[in-house]
This record gives structure tokens, sequence and C-alpha cells, in this order.
């Protein structure tokens, strides 16, 4: 258990939790959301791809931030930020000038918060013990995932959005806490060649970005009409999706510190892949609702499986960069635009009549490209 003696990384951890809690109460009601606030479904997926643009747009700017109150203050800032997007939320009411508010404060908050995030744990954890490090977090994250769901889905029915989206808001700033004991990091003033190397980062989070546009976003809202557009229903799908996740990837994680990252590869993949394919047919018009429950279910696969592996390369190819915070200015920037274009096309295909299924089945493409990039790098390891 010597990974866990990293204080910096377990103090992260813990964090994650928090801030996975507020996400679980949330984040996860995000888009649906907005399709029962009025917008119609190429709205939404439109509406998220302004955030990501937006993300984009920002993220330059957390360099100099970054320089002036360190890696730790940007990610305080970033959490706390982000905190704010769930009351605002709560008060949306189809389109209007709630809603550009509301996606603007919300790139903010995400873009201090996942630059930093990722920088920061790359820079804190041990190359040794990476793959169990993101393991932890993970099962972590399924972990509050059982739970949250049902209590957000509930308080949405019941309370009412205000109530809900207060409890997630108030966790996003609880997650700050725990960071407050951990270690200042500086970014450098300069650093040569940091944006030359991040050259493989920036692929990875591309094509990754690409698949989260079919995989996650298109999936949600199959799932969440497929389930009767109940806040309920969803958030028990959701729930039941998570309890298998958490002791998946403690066991993948393992394997992949133990050398066996090669082997690691094809399964991540399949896992990744055979899922988004289930779940295109699973969203196709007429599947009963314990068909969609399934599909959403496999999902702890991916947490458990792919996730651990994606992440052990692109965290040990950012702690050999020259800066952490630089190569995930411009990694993170990738999956901005690779998820963007991927929901732009979403919206598109909808627009002209195709089927939620060929928007969630979009997603392979982007397995292909992650599952090809981490044959490569872990190839070389």
């Amino acid at each position: 258990m010597a990974f866990l003696g990293n204080r910096t990384v377990n103090l992260l951890n813990l964090h994650y939790g928090l801030h996975s809690l507020a996400m679980a109460l949330g984040g996860v009601f995000f888009g649906v959301y907005l399709l029962k606030a009025g917008l119609t479904l190429p709205q939404v997926l439109l509406a998220m791809a302004a955030i990501l643009m937006g993300r984009f747009l920002i993220r330059p700017l957390v360099l100099p931030l970054g320089k002036r109150i360190g890696l730790r203050g940007v990610l305080i800032a970033g959490s706390l930020a982000s905190a704010i997007q769930y009351p605002m939320l709560a008060m949306v009411s189809g389109m209007g000038s709630m809603l550009v508010a509301t996606l603007a404060v919300s790139s903010l908050g995400e873009t201090l918060y996942w630059t930093s995030y990722h920088a920061y744990f790359a820079q804190a954890g041990d190359a040794e013990h990476r793959g169990k490090h993101i393991s932890v977090r993970e099962a972590a994250a399924q972990v509050v995932g059982v739970i949250g769901p049902v209590v957000g889905g509930w308080a949405l029915a019941t309370l009412g959005p205000m109530w809900a989206f207060g409890f997630a808001g108030l966790a996003q700033a609880g997650a700050a806490l725990p960071l407050f004991g951990t270690p200042k990091v500086e970014v450098p003033a300069t650093a040569e060649g940091g944006f030359a190397a991040t050259r493989a980062g920036v692929m990875f989070f591309t094509a990754d970005g690409f698949l989260a546009s079919g995989f996650y976003w298109a999936w949600q809202f199959a799932l969440f009409q497929g389930l009767g557009e109940s806040f309920t229903a969803y958030g028990g799908a959701l729930a039941l999706a998570a309890v298998a996740g958490a002791i998946i990837g403690l066991f993948h994680g393992h394997n992949i510190d133990a050398g066996d990252g090669r082997r690691a590869v094809p399964i991540a993949f399949a896992a990744v892949a055979g899922t988004t394919l289930i779940r295109a047919l699973a969203a196709t018009p007429g599947a009963h609702p314990a068909i969609f429950l399934a599909a959403n279910a496999l999902g702890a696969l991916v947490a458990g499986l792919y996730t651990p592996t994606l992440m052990t390369a692109v965290y040990n190819l950012s702690q050999a960069a020259p800066c952490q915070l630089r190569f995930h200015i411009a990694s993170e920037g990738g999956f901005d635009i690779g998820c963007a274009a991927g929901l732009v096309l979403a919206a598109g295909l909808l627009t002209f009549g195709a089927p939620i299924s060929l928007t969630v089945l979009q997603g392979v493409l982007g397995a292909m490209g992650t599952g090809l990039l981490m044959r490569r790098y872990y190839a070389r390891a």
C-alpha cells in the first residue's frame, strides 16, 4: 500500500471525491435540465459546445494567472468558480441572458479547474504508482456516484432546481477545503520547449474529446429520453452504473503499474468501443428501459478500464514535460476542440433527422483514435 503514502495525492483524491459528489448531485443533470427547461436537443448540444469553445478561448489566460498565484491557487479558484454555475443553472428558463451567463461562468470555472487539476495531479504523483493513484481517484468518484445521482434526481423532482443545484454548489465549494493542506506549486516563468512537448497530449485529448461527444453527451440524452425524461429514473440509472466501477479500476490500475500497460490497451479499447456500440444499439427506437439500464451500467467498464489506461499515459507525459501547466493548457485545448466538433456534428445530424443512436455511435471514431495512441505509447514505455 505504498502508493497511499503520498499525502498530497491523498488530499487531491479527497478533494476529487467532493468534486465528484457535486458532479453527481448536479453536474450530471446539467444537460438534461436544460432540455427540461425548454431547449431543444440540438440547442442543448450546441450550448455544451459553446462551453467548450469558451474554455478554449479562456485557457491561455490560465498561464499568467498560474505564474501569479501558483497551481494550487488556480485550482482553488476554479473549484469555487465552478460552484457558482449551479445556482445560476437553476434560474435558466429557455434561451435567454441567464443561459448565456451560466454558460460563460461554467466555461470560466471549468477552464481554471481542469487545467490546474490535471497539472497538479501529474506533478504530485509518483510515476511508479500512477495507475493505482488514478484508480483510487476513480473509485472514490464511483462510490459517491452511487448516492449522488439518486439524491440529486430526488431533489430535482421533489424540492426543485434551486435546492438540488444548491446542494451541488455547496459540495463543490467544500471541495476546495482539502486543497489548503496541499503544498504550493509555483509555475515557472519560462519553460524552454514547454509547449513543444505537448503534441502527444493534444492528440490524446482531441480523440478523447470526440469520444466523449458520443459516448457521454449524446448517450446521456438518449438515456434520459429512454427513461421517460424522469430525473429520479435517470439518477437511479447513473447510480447503478457506479456500483461495479469502483472495484474494476483498482485491479486494472495495479496491472498498469506492474508493467502490463501493453496488455491493458486492448482491454481498455474493447471496453470503451464495445460499450459505445452497445449504447448506440440501445438508443434505437422502441428499446425497452431495461436495455438502457444495462447499456448504461457498462459504463463502469470504461471508468475502471479505459480511464486509468489513458490517464496514466497522459500524466506520465505531463510529468516529463518542462512545465505541467503549459502541457495541460495545450492538451486540454485539444479536448475542447475534439468534443465541441463532435457536439456540433451531433446537433447537425439531429437537425437533419438522423436518429440519436447515430450520434452515440460517432464516439467509436474517438475510441479508435485513443486506442491507436495508447498502443503507440505503451509500446515505447
